[in-house]
C-alpha cells in the first residue's frame, strides 16, 4: 500500500533536499510553507500526551512556592546538554567528516510549533530534521509503512512519533527499530529501563529531562516519595523505574483514587496529567514539594520565546530541554550506528561434528547436521542486517555495500587450494578447501572463510556429482549447494540466450527492411516524438555521429545507425543451456516459414562456458559488469569489425537480469563455519575460478589476522597459473599461500598405473601398496610445484588420505614433496573426521602465510600475444615450443589491429595432462603444443588460444548419477544425490 503523505521535506541547511510534486509542500528557507496544491487538509495539535511521544510537558514549582533560580536552572541544563552534544559530534566527525545525523519527525497535523522546537535545537548541535506529515485521516498501516522506510533509511538515526494518541498502538510504537527509537517508546526499549539496562537503550526524553531537573534541585532525591498522577504508557513505566533505580520510593495513581489527597501531602515530587478540568488545590501541597505537570501544550508558545524569557510565573518550561535531550539521543543513535558499521569481531559459534565409521553418504552427512540459521551466521560474522537478502533460512545473498562499509579494514591472508594434474576422479580439491577452514575456525579460532565456485548441474545429474566437497567436509545443505543454489546460474543462462536471440532477429531484420523501415522501427514515434535511447544514443557516439535529434541524421548516418551487417558466418555467440546434452553440440536454427529462409548453423555451450559467467567471476561491482557486458564480441560485420552487445542494444537488459547474480551466496560448512558460493566459469575455456567479489568480502570479514581460502579449477597448470595471471591481475589481491593437493592415486596413475574411469571399479594398483609407481608419480608433483614457486608463492602439499593408502606411501610423498621446495607436506583426514583431520593442514598454512612472498606475474601484458602463449607452454607445460595454425595465426593478427593484443591469456586445454595430450602422464617433455584457434572474450578480458580439441559441452555418460536421484513425495526429501 502506497502511503499517502501531506508533506514530506527535510532540513539540510535551511533547504530543502526533496522535488517538488503533487500533494507536497517543500520548506523554503526564507519562505514557511508553499504549497503544491490546494487540496491538502487542515491537521491538529494534541494538547497533551501521556506517552512521552509530544513536547507537552512543564515542570515547575507549584505557583505558589516559586523558585527564582528555576529560568537558570533550566537553562544551564539546556546548555549542558546542547555543549555535551556537540563535543560527542565533533569527536565523531573527525573520522567520519560527511556524518549529517536526523532526526524524521513523523506528524499527523499542520502545526510546525513542534518543529521549530526540534529544528532550532538541531541546529545548535548541527543535526538535521526530516519532517513527515500525515494527513489527519491516514491509517495505522501507513504510519508504520513510513516507519519501516525510515527504518531502512541509513540517513536517519532517529524517529520521533508526533502523534495523537489513538496512533500509538503497541504495533505503530514497536514498528520503530530500538535502535531509532530516541523516544523510547518501544517495548525494547521500555523493559530495558525496567531492566535498568539502558546501554543500548533510549529514555523518553520528556523523562530524561524530568530526571535531569530533579538532579539539579537542592534537596537530594534519596528516600523521598514521589507520586505518579493520572500517568499512563511508557512513560508511566520508564518513569517509574527510573525514579525508583535513583533512590526514589515511588506511588502510582489515578485521580479518582482513594486517599488521593494524603498521598499527595506526604509526597516530596508530584508528576501529574490533567484530566479533564481536575487539579490539585494548594492546600494539598506542603511547603517544598516539586511538582511536575505534563499536561501544559508548549506549542501554544511561541517558538522562540523559551530561549530568553524570564521564567517568573511558573519555573523553567521542560520542552525545549527534552528537544534537547532529543538531539542527544540522536547523537549517540548516529555514533553508534558508526560503531555498527566498523569491522566487528566474530562471535563463531561453531557446530558439534561427530564422525562415524564407516563414513555414510554425504547427503546422509549432510542431513545429519542442523545449519545455524543464515541471519545467525551472519551476524556471528560481523554482517549487518541490511547487508543480508535471505534465501530461506540457509543461505543468503551478501549486498556488496559491504565493501564501502569496511573499505579501510585490512586485508586477511589470502590461500589458494590448486593441484596436481588429475585423474577423471578428481583429487578433493573442494574437500581439502572445506576441511582446512573447518580446521582453522571451529579448532584453531581463526576467523576464515572458503570462497567456492558454485556447481553447474551438468555434472550434478552427469557423472562426477557435486561440488559441495564430500564427507565431514562439505558445505550444507549440500542438496541445495547443488542444485539451483540461488538461481544465478539461470540467471546467466537466461541473460547469454537473450544476446543470441538477438544477434539473430537483427540478421534476421536488417535482411528483409530497407533502412528507413529499420530506422522508423529502431527509433519509434511516441506520442509524437521520437528520440534515442541512452544506448542508442552511445552507438551514435562511437559512429562519430553528435546528432541527438532522429530526424537531423543524413540517410549515410541512418544506414549506419541501423545497419550492424553482421555475417552469420562469422558469429562467435552460441545459445547456453545447464545440462550434459550432446546433442547441442551442433544445430540449425531458423528453419521455420516464418523465417524466411534465414537459417544458419549453430551450437549450445553449457551454461557455465558462457562468457557471463567469466564476466560474473572478473567483475568488482555493477558497473563494472555492465561496462563489461557492453564489451561482448558475439561476431563481426561482413567488413571485419567487431560487433559489441552494445551495438546490439541489449547491454542494459543484460544487467537487469544479472543485477542478483552478482552477489555472492553465503552458505555454511558442517562445522558451521562461513562459505561464499559464487560464479563457476568453465575452466577450459575460462579461468576456473570463484568471484573476485566473494574473495573481496571474505577478506574485508575474516579481518587482518584471518584466511580466505579459494580454489582453483583443474591441475595448477591451468587453475592456479590462470588464477595468478588473469584473477590476480584484474582484482589486484595477491595470494599468501598456495596449497597443493595430492593424492597417492593420482601420484600412481602418473607413474605408469593403468587409467582409472569414474564408476569402474579401481585396479589393483591402486588398491595395494607400491612404492615405485608412486615415487615413479611424484615427478608430476614436483613440477606442480615448480610452477607455483614460478610465481614466488610459498607451496604447502596436503596429501588427501584414502583409506587404501599406506603410512609407507603418504610418508614417501611427503618427503619428497619437502625436498621439492614445498614449505611443508601433510597428510589430511578431513573426508573422515571434518576440521580435526586438517588441522596439521591449518597449522602450516598458517606458518607458510608468515613467510616472505615475492609474488610476480608470469609475463607482462605488453608482451605479444604469441610471447605470452609461449612463456606459458614452455614455463608451466615443458613444451619445446608453440606451433600456430593458420586460422590462429590469422586471429592473433586481427585481435592486434583491434587493439586486443595487451590482454591476459587463458590457455584451453586438457586438464588430464601437463601437455596437450591426454594420455600423457607425469611431466611430458619434447613436444610442441598445437595452437589451433585463438578466440578472445572482450568482455570478460582475455584471449583463450584453443589446444586441440576443446568440448565446451559435455555429454551424459550410459548411466548417469540420474539414476539414483530421486524424490519422497511425502517427507519431500532428495535420495541418492551423491
Amino acid at each position: 500500500m502506497r502511503l499517502s503523505v501531506a508533506f514530506r521535506h527535510a532540513h539540510r541547511s535551511q533547504a530543502s533536499i526533496s522535488r517538488p510534486r503533487a500533494g507536497v509542500k517543500v520548506l523554503k528557507p526564507k519562505n514557511r510553507f508553499i504549497p503544491a496544491n490546494s487540496a491538502v487538509s487542515h491537521l491538529w495539535v494534541r494538547e497533551s500526551s501521556t506517552s512521552g511521544t509530544s513536547e507537552t510537558a512543564t515542570l515547575a514549582s507549584f505557583k505558589s512556592h516559586p523558585r527564582k533560580n528555576d529560568g537558570p536552572l533550566y537553562e544551564s541544563a539546556v546548555g549542558d546538554i546542547v555543549q555535551r552534544s556537540r563535543e560527542e559530534l565533533r569527536a565523531v566527525r573527525e573520522t567520519n567528516p560527511d556524518l549529517k545525523p536526523t532526526l524524521a519527525i513523523i506528524q499527523a497535523d499542520e502545526d510546525d510549533a513542534l518543529l521549530e522546537v526540534n529544528k532550532k535545537m538541531a541546529g545548535k548541535i548541527g543535526l538535521d530534521v526530516m519532517q513527515i506529515c500525515l494527513p489527519h485521516q491516514c491509517t495505522e498501516e501507513e504510519v508504520i509503512e513510513e516507519i519501516l522506510r525510515l527504518n531502512e533509511d541509513c540517513r536517519v538515526h532517529g524517529i520521533f512519533l508526533h502523534l495523537p494518541q489513538s496512533f500509538l498502538s503497541k504495533s505503530v510504537r514497536n514498528a520503530i527499530k530500538p535502535q531509532k527509537d530516541v523516544d523510547g517508546v518501544s517495548d525494547l526499549n521500555v523493559g530495558r529501563v525496567v531492566l535498568g539496562d539502558q546501554r543500548d537503550g533510549f529514555v523518553s526524553p520528556v523523562t530524561g529531562a524530568v530526571l535531569e531537573m530533579l538532579a539539579r534541585h537542592d534537596a537530594p532525591l534519596v528516600g523521598k516519595m514521589a507520586v505518579l498522577l493520572g500517568v499512563e504508557g511508557p512513560l508511566k513505566a520508564t518513569l517509574q523505574f527510573l525514579l525508583q533505580n535513583n533512590g526514589m520510593m515511588v506511588q502510582t495513581c489515578q485521580w479518582s483514587s482513594k486517599n488521593l489527597q494524603k498521598r499527595i501531602m506526604d509526597s516530596d515530587v508530584v508528576v501529574l496529567v490533567e484530566s479533564g478540568h481536575k487539579s490539585l488545590p494548594p492546600t494539598w501541597l506542603r511547603p517544598g514539594v516539586a511538582v511536575i505537570n505534563l499536561s501544559s501544550a508548549l506549542m501554544e508558545e511561541h517558538p522562540d520565546s523559551w530561549e530568553h524569557r524570564a521564567e517568573a510565573e511558573s519555573g523553567a518550561r521542560v520542552g525545549p530541554l527534552s528537544a534537547a535531550i532529543r538531539m542527544q539521543h540522536v547523537v549517540r543513535s548516529s555514533m553508534r550506528w558508526i560503531q555498527e558499521q566498523q569491522y566487528q569481531p566474530w562471535r563463531l559459534r561453531p557446530l558439534k561434528l561427530q564422525p562415524l565409521s564407516p563414513v555414510p553418504s554425504d547427503i546422509e552427512i549432510s542431513r545429519a547436521q542442523t545449519p545455524k540459521p543464515i541471519s545467525q551466521l551472519a551476524q556471528e560474522i560481523g554482517l549487518l542486517p541490511e547487508e543480508l537478502e535471505a534465501y530461506g533460512k540457509t543461505k543468503a545473498k551478501v549486498h556488496l555495500s559491504l565493501l564501502d562499509r569496511l573499505q579501510h579494514q585490512p586485508n586477511g591472508k589470502y590461500v589458494l587450494v590448486a593441484g596436481i594434474t588429475p585423474t577423471p576422479l578428481g583429487e578433493g580439491k573442494s574437500t581439502v578447501t572445506i576441511g582446512l577452514v573447518q580446521a582453522l575456525s571451529a579448532h584453531l579460532k581463526l576467523n576464515s572463510f572458503a570462497c567456492l565456485r558454485q556447481p553447474s548441474q551438468g555434472p550434478t545429474f552427469g557423472v562426477k556429482g557435486g561440488a559441495a566437497g564430500g564427507g565431514y567436509a562439505q558445505v550444507i545443505p549440500m542438496e541445495e549447494f547443488n542444485l539451483h543454489l540461488t538461481g544465478d546460474i539461470h540467471a546467466i543462462t537466461a541473460a547469454n540466450n537473450l544476446v543470441a536471440a538477438a544477434i539473430d532477429a537483427r540478421i534476421l531484420h536488417e535482411a528483409t527492411q530497407s533502412d528507413k523501415a529499420l530506422y522508423s522501427r529502431l527509433v519509434p514515434s511516441i506520442n509524437g516524438v521520437r528520440r534515442f535511447s541512452p544506448i542508442q544514443m552511445a552507438r551514435l557516439q562511437r559512429l562519430g555521429i553528435n546528432k541527438s535529434d532522429p530526424s537531423d541524421l543524413t540517410q549515410e548516418e541512418v544506414k549506419a545507425f541501423v545497419r550492424l551487417d553482421l555475417d552469420p558466418e562469422k558469429v562467435t555467440w552460441q545459445r547456453v543451456v545447464d545440462t550434459n546434452d550432446r546433442f547441442l553440440r551442433k544445430i540449425t536454427v531458423g528453419q521455420a516459414n516464418t523465417e524466411k529462409g534465414h537459417s544458419r548453423q549453430t551450437q549450445f555451450d553449457i551454461a557455465v562456458a558462457s562468457e557471463i559467467m567469466a564476466i560474473l567471476a572478473l567483475t568488482d561491482g555493477l558497473a563494472d559488469m555492465r561496462a563489461r557486458l557492453g564489451r561482448m564480441v558475439v561476431g563481426s560485420s561482413r567488413s571485419g569489425q567487431p560487433i559489441t552487445a552494445d551495438d546490439l542494444g541489449v547491454t542494459g537488459a543484460l544487467a537487469v537480469l544479472m543485477k542478483d547474480a552478482i552477489k555472492p551466496t553465503l552458505m555454511q560448512t558442517l562445522e558451521g563455519t562461513p562459505v561464499f558460493v559464487h560464479a563457476g566459469p568453465f575452466a577450459n575455456i575460462a579461468h576456473g575460478n570463484s568471484s573476485v567479489l566473494a574473495d573481496k568480502l571474505a577478506l574485508k570479514l575474516v579481518g587482518e589476522d584471518g584466511f580466505v581460502v579459494t580454489e582453483a579449477g583443474f591441475g595448477a597448470d591451468i587453475g592456479m597459473e590462470k588464477f595468478f595471471n588473469i584473477k590476480c591481475r584484474t582484482s589486484g589481491l595477491r595470494p599468501d599461500v598456495v596449497v597443493l593437493v595430492a593424492t597417492v592415486r593420482a601420484l600412481k596413475m602418473h607413474g605408469g598405473g593403468p587409467n582409472v574411469t569414474a564408476g569402474v571399479p579401481l585396479p589393483k594398483e591402486y588398491i595395494n601398496e607400491n612404492l615405485q609407481l608412486v615415487a615413479d608419480g611424484c615427478s608430476n608433483l614436483k613440477k606442480q610445484i615448480q610452477i607455483a614457486r614460478l610465481f614466488g608463492v610459498p607451496v604447502v602439499v596436503a596429501l588427501n588420505v584414502f583409506k587404501t593408502d599406506t603410512q609407507a606411501e603418504i610418508d614417501l610423498v611427503c618427503r619428497i614433496a619437502e625436498a621439492s621446495g614445498a614449505s611443508s607436506a601433510v597428510q589430511c583426514h578431513h573426508w573422515s573426521r571434518g576440521g580435526r583431520g586438517s588441522v596439521e593442514l591449518a597449522h602450516a598454512v598458517k606458518k607458510a602465510a608468515s613467510q616472505k612472498n615475492s609474488f610476480q606475474f608470469l609475463y607482462n601484458l605488453q608482451d605479444s600475444i604469441v610471447e605470452k602463449i609461449r612463456t606459458i607452454a614452455q614455463k608451466v607445460y615443458g613444451a619445446d615450443d608453440i606451433e600456430l595454425s593458420p586460422e590462429a595465426q590469422a586471429k592473433m593478427d586481427y585481435y592486434n589491429q583491434q587493439g586486443f593484443g595487451a590482454l591476459p591469456i587463458c590457455m584451453a586445454k586438457t586438464h588430464l595432462s601437463l601437455s596437450h595430450m591426454p594420455e600423457k602422464k607425469g611431466v611430458p617433455t619434447g613436444f610442441i603444443l598445437p595452437i589451433r584457434d585463438i578466440r578472445a572474450s572482450i568482455g570478460a578480458g582475455f584471449i583463450y588460444p584453443l589446444v586441440g580439441t576443446m568440448s565446451t559441452m559435455p555429454g551424459l555418460p550410459t548411466r548417469p548419477c540420474f539414476y539414483d536421484i530421486d524424490l519422497d513425495p511425502v517427507t519431500e526429501e532428495i535420495k541418492g544425490l551423491f
